[in-house]
C-alpha cells in the first residue's frame, strides 16, 4: 500500500528586507525533524515541528513586533484548507499563510501592499524600519490597549459619527503614532498612544471611547 504523502505551501515576510518567503512542505518532511524556512537574506527564518500530540508548532517573525510569535495548529488546518492564515497578536497583519499555492501567493501580494500602505502613511522608508521602536510599542502595551478596544466594541461603549441606533463598523490599524480605531461607515476615527505602560493602564481605566 502507497501511504498519500500530504503537502502543504507554506509562507511569511521577512521583517528585514520585506520579501515573501515561501515553500512547499510535506507531511514525511515535517514528521522527520524540524523544517526551517529561510530568507535568502540570511536574516529570518519561520520553523515548524510537530509535537507529541501531532500538531503543528510554528515559530514566525514579525514584520511589525521585535520578537516572532508561537502558534500551534492542527495537522487538519495545515494540509486541509485552501488558505489559512496567522496572524500579528497586536495588529491587523499576517504574519504566515498556508494552503494551496496560488491563494498563499494572493495572500503574500495582498498584505504586501497593506504594509507598503502603512509604510507610506507612517512616512517609514524600509520593512525593517518599520518594526523598529519607534514605530511599535511593547507588546504587552498593545496586548492591554487592543483588548480594551475589543470589550468597549463589544459592550457598544464606543461612540461615532454614526446616527443614533446605527450599528458602527470598527476596524483597528496599529500607526506610529498608536492604534488607530476607525469607524468605517461615518469615517471618525481616535487614536489611542502606546507609548507606555503608564497609557495603556490609563486607558484600561476608560469606560468608553469617542471617536471624531
Amino acid at each position: 500500500m502507497v501511504l498519500e504523502n500530504k503537502q502543504t505551501t507554506v509562507a511569511y515576510r521577512c521583517p528585514s528586507c520585506g520579501s515573501g518567503v515561501m515553500s512547499v512542505v510535506d507531511a514525511f518532511r515535517l514528521s522527520a525533524d524540524m523544517v526551517k524556512l529561510k530568507c535568502t537574506c540570511g536574516k529570518s527564518e519561520m520553523t515548524m515541528v510537530r509535537t507529541k500530540d501531532g500538531k503543528i508548532r510554528f515559530t514566525v517573525p514579525c514584520i511589525l513586533c521585535s520578537n516572532p510569535h508561537n502558534f500551534t495548529v492542527s495537522t487538519s488546518l495545515f494540509f486541509g484548507k485552501e488558505l489559512f492564515v496567522l496572524p500579528c497578536p497586536y495588529c491587523d497583519v499576517n504574519v504566515a499563510m498556508m494552503g494551496e499555492e496560488n491563494h498563499v501567493k494572493a495572500e503574500l501580494s495582498r498584505t504586501e501592499l497593506q504594509l507598503l500602505d502603512m509604510l507610506e502613511e507612517s512616512g517609514i522608508d524600509s520593512f525593517d524600519s518599520l518594526r523598529s521602536e519607534q514605530y511599535l510599542s511593547d507588546p504587552q502595551v498593545l496586548e492591554i490597549i487592543s483588548y480594551m478596544i475589543k470589550e468597549l466594541d463589544e459592550e457598544g461603549k464606543i461612540y461615532c459619527k454614526c446616527t443614533e441606533g446605527t450599528e458602527g463598523n470598527y476596524e483597528l490599524e496599529m500607526t506610529a503614532e498608536g492604534m488607530k480605531v476607525t469607524c468605517l461607515n461615518c469615517g471618525a476615527f481616535k487614536v489611542v498612544p502606546t507609548n507606555s505602560l503608564i497609557q495603556a493602564n490609563d486607558f484600561l481605566n476608560a469606560d468608553s471611547l469617542t471617536l471624531e
